[in-house]
């Protein structure tokens, strides 16, 4: 080959790599970070998980193919939460689905520019992860349960389902970012239902039962259980101890009217980690997460145990079997 002949090739090779090694990192497998603080074997958390890859694949994302999910559980233990959260960032995935704030709390300082995608977070704005809901302006962004006002809602409800109430219970995890904006909501709200509220920030199950062993020696108590990672992990506990002390009770999730409480109003998870995968996939093709806006819910799921309620001898009121979205006999 003649020199002016070689220096030609490797000019037009070395001016066709950039273009290779681009392609190579544009079509190489995009991994997934999941940090879930809830326990592998839980069926609920195993649901959000499935709806999750689900609606990615319906996107195009098939994982082995184009895309990996590398899931990391919790068990509900803060310290192992901190543990896997540092595994998972040391991976330097693609993006993160944070599952509720403490993950988002352990994710912080660890993720650095990392995108993240975070659900079930009450108040981001409080807990300083975003500048606010429509701009968040920094790598995470999200979907919250609920308003401070849904405090009103479930008193309301919890009125209505039980009118002897009043004095309730408000069970929430000690350690959560929004609780201080929920019992400001609550306080406001009580008193228009006529009930006295009585807070009680947990931060396990001797506390919960604590909580409610106390409160249940008088009566016309119910119980307000509030979203969080305490309550979530412990459900089954604090369903048995409201249904012991004859306890009226509402919840923010379907799954524990599912498992025996009485009356549950809040936002339909399953769908929020739906819109959380639509995040995820905008942000894998370039969009950045602090341009995609903090979304409220828009879909509620209002659901009555008519066993429960028979068990507590509660009389459900027409009007509100009507509204309900599901009535488990």
């Amino acid at each position: 080959m003649k020199r002016r002949e070689f220096l030609a090739l490797c000019g037009g090779t070395a001016a066709a790599w950039p273009l290779v090694v681009r392609a190579q990192h544009h079509n190489r497998i995009k991994l997934i970070g999941a940090l879930l603080p809830y326990m592998e074997a839980d069926k609920q958390a195993q649901e959000r998980v499935e709806a999750f890859r689900k609606h990615l694949e319906g996107l195009g994302w098939s994982e082995g193919r184009n895309m990996q999910i590398d899931l990391h559980w919790a068990g509900g233990d803060v310290q192992r939460l901190q543990a896997e959260a540092a595994k998972l960032t040391r991976a330097n995935p693609d993006v993160i689905l944070a599952g509720n704030t403490l993950a988002v709390i352990a994710l912080q300082k660890m993720a650095g520019a990392i995108p993240i995608v975070f659900v079930q977070v009450a108040d981001p704005v409080a807990g300083g992860f975003v500048e606010n809901l429509s701009r968040p302006g920094s790598n995470m962004t999200g979907f919250t349960p609920f308003e401070p006002a849904m405090t009103g809602k479930w008193l309301e409800l919890l009125k209505e389902i039980a009118p002897s109430v009043k004095r309730v219970l408000a069970i929430q995890g000690a350690d959560n970012v929004g609780w201080p904006a929920q019992l400001r909501a609550m306080q406001a709200y009580a008193p228009l239902f006529e009930m006295q509220l009585t807070p009680a920030p947990v931060r396990n199950a001797l506390e919960i039962d604590a909580a409610v062993v106390a409160f249940a020696r008088e009566p016309t108590g119910g119980l307000l259980v509030l979203p969080d990672n305490v309550t979530v992990v412990h459900r089954r506990r604090i369903v048995g101890l409201a249904e012991q002390y004859r306890l009226p009770a509402i919840y923010a999730f379907r799954f524990f009217s599912t498992e025996g409480g009485l009356l549950s109003y809040g936002t339909d998870v399953i769908h929020q980690h739906r819109l959380a995968a639509d995040y995820v996939d905008r942000i894998l093709k370039g969009t950045k997460p602090g341009d995609l806006p903090v979304q409220a819910p828009i879909k509620f799921e209002l659901v009555i145990n008519l066993k429960t309620a028979k068990a507590l001898g509660l009389e459900i009121p027409p009007t509100l079997l009507a509204r309900a979205d599901e009535v488990i006999e």
